[in-house]
């Protein structure tokens, strides 16, 4: 991560989620492998900063599931398994599945689309969905992950609970973290990702409950699928 000791106006707070972040997308593109171990030395020396930011970065991807600390040795990459995989799955479907009952129930904060506040977030949304849609037709995992983290939480925010979205975010990284070690030794990923988001901002900008319920539950099919996959490999 050049650069990132370099600017005068980061604070200590900042450089520790800039080291959180830039880890995590050192897991998430595979550059960093499930069982890989480090210090916070080593860390250190390669972002050229003092160890306590990257100490608390790394006791911050450790809280997230991406991380486990080695008494006394440092810190490794989380290994999931398929059933790991699937159990996240089922968790978000259970917690996503509640929160459009509860939209089709007149219970979310998701405003009237008609207002502009909410077309102008939705229209963001739909673009993130776009980009992520694209990635994944094309194959292009990485360019997939972070768009299709982006389209996930702010589409989550829509609901106005940010505990759910945050609960959800979370198990995004953990199952993303779990699929690339999968996804990553495949030659060819054209037709392997899922890539239904703009239809599922158009329901939702239609209020269309039912439908946009079908398009999750089939999402949900498509990850279980790959957890299948990724046990029989």
């Amino acid at each position: 991560m050049p650069g990132i000791s370099g600017t005068p106006a980061v604070t200590r707070s900042t450089l520790r989620q800039q080291i959180a972040e830039a880890l995590r997308d050192e897991v998430l593109a595979g550059r960093l492998q499930p069982g890989q171990e480090f210090t916070v030395k080593e860390i250190a020396e390669q972002y050229g900063v003092s160890a306590t930011p990257v100490r608390e970065a790394l006791v911050d991807l450790s809280a997230q599931g991406l991380l486990e600390s080695d008494q006394h040795r440092g810190f490794h990459v989380r290994e999931y398994s398929p059933a790991d995989f699937r159990e996240m799955i089922e968790a978000r479907s259970l917690v996503t599945d509640g929160m459009f009952q509860a939209m089709a129930a007149g219970r979310a904060a998701l405003r009237d689309p008609l207002d502009p506040r909410t077309a102008a977030t939705l229209a963001g949304v739909r673009r993130r969905g776009e980009e992520a849609q694209r990635a994944a037709r094309a194959g292009d995992l990485t360019v997939l992950i972070g768009y299709d983290l982006r389209f996930w939480r702010e589409l989550g925010l829509l609901f106005g609970n940010s505990h759910l979205a945050d609960f959800l975010q979370r198990l995004r990284v953990q199952s993303w973290v779990c699929a690339v070690q999968h996804l990553r030794r495949l030659d060819d990923l054209r037709g392997v990702l899922w890539s239904g988001h703009t239809e599922l901002v158009d329901a939702l900008a239609k209020r269309d409950a039912p439908a946009a319920r079908a398009i999750l539950a089939a999402y949900n099919a498509h990850s279980l699928a790959l957890a299948d996959r990724m046990a029989r490999a």
